[in-house]
């Protein structure tokens, strides 16, 4: 266990770069991978902050940005979005700020 948030960013994307594909919607503009959007998220939980929090530790840190491959920061929407894909499987997890609400059902 570290406590080095430039480890935890630099072996989770490692990791991620193993597990998941590069983009996860078809729709993205890509600017972000599916690596470093991981990444982050694992940041935020290391961080115990909210996507807004690891937002601005990302602006306030060029040393994170470089070792996750970032140009420009996230918005906490694409963070909050790219959760819902990549931790939908297993249910809500630690890097949650909120209990997952069941969508309602359609008519």
């Amino acid at each position: 266990m570290t406590k080095s948030p430039r480890v935890v960013a630099r072996e989770t994307l490692a990791l991620a770069r193993e597990a998941l594909p590069t983009y996860t919607s078809a729709r993205s503009r890509k600017d972000f991978t599916a690596h470093q959007l991981f990444a982050v998220l694992a940041l935020k939980t290391f961080f115990k902050t909210d996507y807004r929090g690891i937002v601005q530790l990302l602006t306030d840190f060029a040393d994170l940005r470089k070792d996750l491959g970032l140009e420009k920061v996230p918005h906490f929407s694409t963070l909050c979005y790219a959760a819902g894909r990549l931790l939908k499987k297993g249910g809500p997890s630690a890097s949650s700020t909120a209990p997952l609400r069941p969508r309602p059902a359609a008519a």
